[in-house]
């Protein structure tokens, strides 16, 4: 197992970020454009530099430059994928088999919702991927899983449906239970949001489908 840490350059919260990188073991370090500055200021040396580098601080990234022992990807602003897909793609290539991406959630709402579309491209590569921020940590389910209360991120659990139909849902140890139900976008979707574990542990069953599963905790 390697474990892969991105950092984008969305909005961070350094006080999290530095308690995550003390209490989580990381292989890989990949900093995106303007994430390298939070990088900087989490006293951190990545060991991949993607973007097109064009909302980075120019100091910042001559600084980094010197380092001969980071890997430079570096793409014209003029592309289609995006930069956090690039660092994805790296993350992969080097070998990633979990992936934490940092910095993409809480800004602007068209790269939240693509970088929430990207950790389906990690699930098709089989890697296991999450955004993560002091509230949330979002991940997809194509398969059952069980939970347990004492390494939950937070008090709720919500399953929200990614593809149009996800069929067969049944949900055990939950505060709020379900026998075998399918849930579509937009029809009963809020039925498997702010669930709670109400013991040790829980879990989740479904047929077919594949489910965006966030795990929160109140501020």
């Amino acid at each position: 197992m390697r474990t892969g840490v991105i950092i984008t350059g969305g909005r961070l919260d350094l006080t999290f970020a530095g308690e995550f990188f003390s209490g989580t073991r990381t292989d890989l370090v990949i900093s995106v454009d303007a994430g390298l500055e939070k990088t900087k200021a989490l006293g951190l040396t990545p060991d991949a530099i993607v973007g097109d580098f064009d909302t980075v601080d120019q100091g910042v990234l001559e600084e980094y430059r010197k380092n001969p022992k980071i890997l430079w990807d570096v793409h014209r602003p003029e592309k289609d994928e995006t930069d956090t897909e690039l660092a994805i793609n790296t993350a992969i290539k080097l070998g990633c088999t979990h992936i934490t991406i940092l910095g993409a959630t809480g800004g602007r709402l068209d790269h939240e919702l693509s970088n929430l579309h990207l950790l389906k491209l990690c699930l098709d590569s089989k890697v296991e991927a999450c955004l993560c921020d002091p509230q949330n940590r979002i991940y997809l389910l194509d398969r059952g899983k069980t939970f347990h209360k004492k390494s939950a991120y937070g008090k709720y659990i919500s399953f929200i449906p990614l593809t149009e139909k996800v069929y067969g849902i049944s949900l055990t140890g939950f505060k709020y239970p379900l026998n075998r139900k399918n849930i579509s976008i937009g029809v009963e979707a809020g039925l498997c949001v702010s669930n709670e574990i109400i013991g040790d542990e829980a879990s989740i069953a479904f047929d077919k489908g594949i489910l965006v599963c966030v795990e929160s905790r109140d501020q």
